[in-house]
């Protein structure tokens, strides 16, 4: 059987694994994600040793440039996170280990685990949404992640605020796009305390995070259609946030979408992570499948 390592490289951690599935994982290690020298070197510090290693997968925060044909490619593009900007990503393994790197975005990755082994199993075109740190989508499409001009940047979507909300947004680009309404940091922002600490604000702040966030699903179910959305992310566990966006999607749909998943009311259709938190660290197994499959 094949041995993979796996890496989910988020914001604020690096998760990293050794195994084959979401099931059959030998090792894992978590760690802050600090600086990209100390980070990565981290990284590699885990994986030497335990291989032989047929492939390494990489579930990254981006934006990130895919274009193989780049010399950019495996960067981080521009990001607010400092330090970040430009940080080669699959050198260093490259260099490191000599096997097949493959990389894609943190939540393209999400959505290849949850299609493979979670809530999109069975389904050809699935759409991830995290909301966490960040904001961020991925697409797959019989099992290809969808890529383009860049890659899927749903976070950024410029999307209607709630008719009470008042505030400018968080985002260091647009300001209030779906990032700046609904992310943690938004919402830290605007209420004063971070999404798990608001007490008796939570109701509030979910009402005001589950606007945008309804709208950007319902513009992806007109554009994308498709077959499941997959709601994940720290400030998706918030109690009511999935079923307030069900909601408000289906009112922004104003019925004209005539599908039996929606004549439901939702509830099977936007979804949370059957991986839950793993997502991404199974989707990570997945790419460095897909890697080392291009090389045979």
């Amino acid at each position: 059987m094949a041995l993979y390592g796996s890496i989910e490289g988020g914001g604020t951690k690096f998760v990293c694994a050794v195994g084959s599935t979401p099931d059959n994982l030998r090792a894992e290690v978590r760690f802050p994600t600090t600086t990209p020298d100390d980070t990565l070197g981290r990284a590699i510090e885990f994986f030497t040793g335990r291989g032989p290693l047929d492939a390494i997968g990489i579930a990254m925060f981006g934006p990130l440039v895919l274009d193989k044909e780049s010399p950019a490619y495996g960067r981080v593009g521009p990001t607010p996170k400092p330090d970040w900007t430009g940080a080669d990503i699959v050198g260093p393994l490259r260099a490191a280990f000599n096997i097949p790197i493959g990389i894609d975005t943190d939540v393209n990755g999400a959505a290849l685990g949850e299609g493979r082994w979670g809530a999109g199993a069975g389904l050809d075109h699935i759409v991830y949404i995290t909301v966490g740190t960040g904001i961020g989508g991925g697409v797959v499409n019989k099992g290809e992640p969808l890529h383009g001009l860049v890659h899927p940047e749903i976070g950024h979507l410029r999307v209607p605020r709630h008719p009470e909300d008042t505030f400018a947004g968080s985002c260091p680009f647009h300001g209030d796009c779906l990032e700046g309404l609904a992310s943690g940091p938004a919402i830290a922002e605007r209420w004063g305390a971070p999404a798990e600490d608001l007490g008796g604000d939570t109701a509030r702040a979910v009402e005001m995070a589950a606007y945008p966030l309804g709208f950007a699903l319902a513009d992806l179910v007109l554009t994308l259609s498709p077959e499941r959305i997959i709601l994940g992310g720290g400030v998706a566990q918030l109690p009511g946030l999935i079923e307030a966006t069900r909601r408000t999607m289906l009112d922004a749909l104003g019925g004209y979408v005539d599908s039996p998943e929606l004549e439901r009311g939702a509830c099977h259709y936007v979804v949370a992570p059957k991986l839950g938190s793993a997502s991404g660290i199974a989707g990570a197994l997945v790419l460095a499948e897909r890697a080392a499959y291009l090389l045979q």
